[in-house]
């Protein structure tokens, strides 16, 4: 019974979803906008001419229902439930014209409705005392953290994924095997590296398989033997180890390396240079960067991978368990829709097309481009909403929202507390269904459905809350503070 207090202090000082609506009001605050600033200049184009355009300031509402005398009202979520309407925000955006004078003022134009969260910053109950909350036929005991879509409260889940932008190595035998999930913007890019038994070196991305890793290394700038063994080690045992990858390729220059990865693609001549470029540029590790001057930092890169995976097979460097949940992370609310809100816009039918297409009909039919009639709103809305409702996300996830289980107060707080493996139930997975000692004080070790979803569907243990990440400009500070010796001076 001692234990009680704790807990109802924990759920009001804390909240048991405060993690969730933390990260829906990051989303809101920050998550919009710098979607909107990575479009940077569209250029619509057409038989008479083209205009550029530039996305600025993001402004969202209160959450209202139009009316049907064409009124809109800001509502409540329990409004929302009785009259089974989605509990939404509108979302303005400024729209400047660049032209060759320079930038015209900017527009506001409405690109949508976003759902908005109850409890968090939007919702109409933040910040409303009990007494309030019970004049709003609210429950002033609710936690909030779900969605209204359509009278139905629905909760996107957490996803559990393998960290991004850091290798795991694995070895199975002779064979290793380094996997890298690069990520940059939302976009992500696996990439896997294997060395086989004979030590041969290859490694598969986009829509590349198992290219020799000293072709792309000099393709990227290692022009020579020399630079590459530079570049992988001085240690005389890894380099023997080297060797044979090395005797094997044919290619002696950048050029004929890139040749060699357009021919692996199947691409006419041509357009091959072109093709390459973009696939070393923006689908190679994206998260050291997407441009030309980036293909060096690359290939060392790279290379420091071919040194560990040696090492591994030479049992000079232990291999990393993937179920370690230093390994792992949580995708929360605010991650899962900044990846259907980027998809939506620049998609390839989004936003972006969708404008290219209206600027066109109307310049046809001889009318003025209109911004809000050039934007067309009701696309953002329909595709978030219709995500939300089926559960059907990005990158072919499936069952990311549900229908929030609301069998008693206790189902709600778990369900909301879920965690969900995106490895299918189908296979055995044996590894990734047990108990890892590091989810300990993270991870409820029994509460976990029976059948052949056991083990991949986790709830947070009681008292366990989520951290949230930092900023790459922030990790850049601390690291040069632990440089320097200043690590205390931190904030």
């Amino acid at each position: 019974m001692e234990f009680v207090p704790l807990l109802k202090t924990f759920a009001k000082e804390r909240g048991w979803v405060k993690y969730q609506i933390d990260s829906y009001n990051n989303f809101i605050d920050f998550g919009i906008q710098k979607v909107m600033e990575e479009i940077g200049i569209i250029k619509l184009t057409s038989e008479t001419g083209e205009i550029k355009l530039k996305f600025g300031k993001v402004e969202i509402g209160k959450p209202v229902v139009k009316e049907a005398d064409g009124s809109l009202r800001v509502i409540a979520p329990n409004e929302a439930r009785i009259r089974n309407l989605t509990y939404l925000a509108p979302v303005w955006v400024d729209v400047i014209q660049i032209t060759d004078a320079g930038e015209e003022r900017p527009e506001k134009v409405n690109i949508g409705e976003i759902p908005v969260m109850v409890h968090s910053k939007l919702c109409t109950t933040n910040g409303l005392a009990y007494n309030d909350l019970v004049k709003l036929n609210e429950d002033p005991y609710d936690t909030g953290g779900y969605f209204i879509v359509n009278g139905t409260e629905r909760v996107l889940v957490l996803i559990e994924e393998i960290s991004s932008n850091r290798p795991i190595i694995q070895k199975d035998g002779e064979d290793v095997k380094i996997r890298i999930s690069s990520e940059k913007s939302g976009f992500k890019q696996r990439h896997v590296i294997e060395r086989k038994p004979n030590g041969e070196i290859t490694i598969s991305f986009a829509n590349i398989k198992k290219l020799s890793i000293v072709t792309l290394l000099r393709a990227l700038g290692l022009e020579t033997d020399k630079e590459i063994c530079e570049q992988v080690s001085d240690e005389t045992n890894v380099l023997n180890e080297l060797y044979i990858n090395l005797y094997g390729i044919e290619e002696t220059t950048i050029d004929e390396a890139i040749d060699t990865i357009g021919k692996k693609i199947k691409v006419s001549e041509d357009y091959r240079k072109e093709r390459v470029a973009q696939l070393l540029d923006r689908y190679l590790l994206p998260h050291l960067g997407q441009e030309f001057p980036n293909r060096l930092t690359k290939g060392k890169f790279l290379a420091k991978i071919v040194r560990k995976a040696i090492k591994t097979s030479l049992n000079q460097f232990p291999q990393d368990d993937i179920d370690h949940y230093s390994n792992k992370r949580l995708l929360m609310s605010g991650e899962l829709l900044g990846q259907l809100f980027r998809s939506i816009l620049l998609g390839r039918w989004g936003l972006i097309a969708k404008m290219t297409y209206n600027y066109q009909k109307l310049i046809k039919r001889g009318k003025s481009p209109n911004m809000q009639a050039i934007i067309e709103a009701n696309a953002v809305t329909k595709q978030i909403l219709s995500s939300l409702a089926t559960g059907n996300w990005v990158g072919g996830r499936t069952g990311v929202s549900q229908r929030l289980d609301r069998s008693c107060y206790i189902k709600m707080v778990s369900h909301l507390r879920s965690v969900v493996s995106p490895l299918t139930s189908t296979q055995e997975h044996f590894a990734a269904r047990e108990i890892h000692p590091t989810e300990f004080g993270r991870l409820c070790p029994a509460e976990t459905p029976e059948g052949s979803s056991i083990g991949l569907r986790k709830h947070l243990a009681l008292l366990s809350e989520i951290t949230t990440g930092l900023e790459q400009k922030e990790n850049e500070k601390i690291l040069k503070a632990i440089r320097i010796g200043t690590v205390t001076n931190v904030e």
